[in-house]
């Protein structure tokens, strides 16, 4: 299966708490910092509600 980076680039301060959370359950922990995960629809479906503050690109 396809892998794809997931970058934070914009800061979760003044979000809502979903947001926060669903930042943290895709493990990144500091902005700049990328994550590498399997591409997923679960992984997919957390992208799209955090997009505006993360960066994605195929590996």
């Amino acid at each position: 299966m396809a892998k794809i980076r997931i970058t934070q680039i914009k800061s979760g301060i003044d979000r809502t708490d979903r947001q926060k959370r669903t930042i943290r359950a895709l493990g990144i922990t500091k902005l700049n910092v990328p994550v590498v995960h399997e591409d997923t629809p679960q992984i997919q479906g957390m992208i799209t509600k955090v997009h505006h503050l993360v960066k994605v690109e195929k590996v």
